[in-house]
């Protein structure tokens, strides 16, 4: 005879260790302890760029354990994630987060990711770390390595580039991070003064290239450079720039002078 499920959620208290049931066999759980060792030394880094005073703020080691996450399971929005991690009892395991802890704002990581987080070059430090980690593990050979640059679309609407000197870099809704970095590059570009600015540029990113590379469709994007060794594909250095190949050719020697 047919089944029927006769329970009515009515149980108020449940108990259990989160810690048990994460399986031994998990990737969170395989990778944490080489996360663990990566993280040791984050709170030093980030120190100088945190208060004494005020309320206490979100451990950055959750930050950015949840973005670990993202990366892991190819979650790419951070509303997403929040939402997942507030859900998956494996990654609340992982951020080292109990089924009553809060999980941050997802607004919170863009405030730090262009803030403290970037100015601390936390995201290279722990990059950098990652690849020790490899090479500790015998994953990098170091006798082949290859470069390449794939194309990552930019948050700039195809539809709304102009001329340079259209554009007024004094109106108010161009005060922006993005603009101003892109003026400072034009201060501190030295030897590559002669060169001319692109026909066309984003006025909300100028910092990215009109390009038609990714997908065939012209938009404006950024150009991720990857250096990897040849023996386990592992990625052992990287490099953003726009997507342009005289700018993809010249940060390839980057990672070489970084090597």
């Amino acid at each position: 005879m047919m089944g029927r499920q006769t329970g009515d959620q009515s149980q108020l208290f449940y108990l259990f260790n989160l810690e048990e049931l994460i399986p031994a066999s998990h990737l969170l759980r395989r990778i944490n302890p080489v996360v663990t060792r990566v993280l040791a030394e984050l709170r030093e880094n980030l120190t100088p760029f945190y208060s004494d005073i005020g309320r206490p703020s979100i451990d950055p080691e959750l930050m950015l354990r949840m973005l670990i996450v993202g990366y892991c399971y190819g979650i790419r929005f951070e509303r997403r994630l929040c939402e997942e991690v507030e859900l998956h009892l494996a990654y609340r395991w992982f951020c080292r987060l109990d089924l009553d802890d809060q999980v941050p704002d997802h607004s919170t990581f863009s405030v730090n990711r262009h803030g403290r987080f970037r100015n601390s070059a936390i995201f290279r430090k722990l990059f950098e770390a990652v690849v020790r980690a490899c090479m500790s593990a015998g994953l990098v050979k170091g006798e082949g390595f290859a470069v390449d640059a794939s194309v990552m679309e930019a948050d700039a609407s195809r539809y709304h580039g102009q001329a340079p000197g259209e554009t007024d870099w004094s109106a108010p809704e161009r005060q922006t991070r993005a603009v101003a970095e892109f003026l400072s590059s034009l201060d501190d570009e030295g030897s590559d003064a002669d060169r001319k600015l692109p026909k066309v540029i984003s006025p909300t990113d100028p910092c990215s290239a009109w390009t038609a590379k990714a997908n065939k469709r012209v938009q404006f994007g950024y150009g991720l450079n990857y250096m990897i060794d040849l023996e386990h594909a592992v990625i052992v250095d990287v490099e953003a720039t726009p997507a342009r190949t005289y700018d993809e050719v010249a940060a390839t020697r980057t990672p070489e002078d970084r090597s």
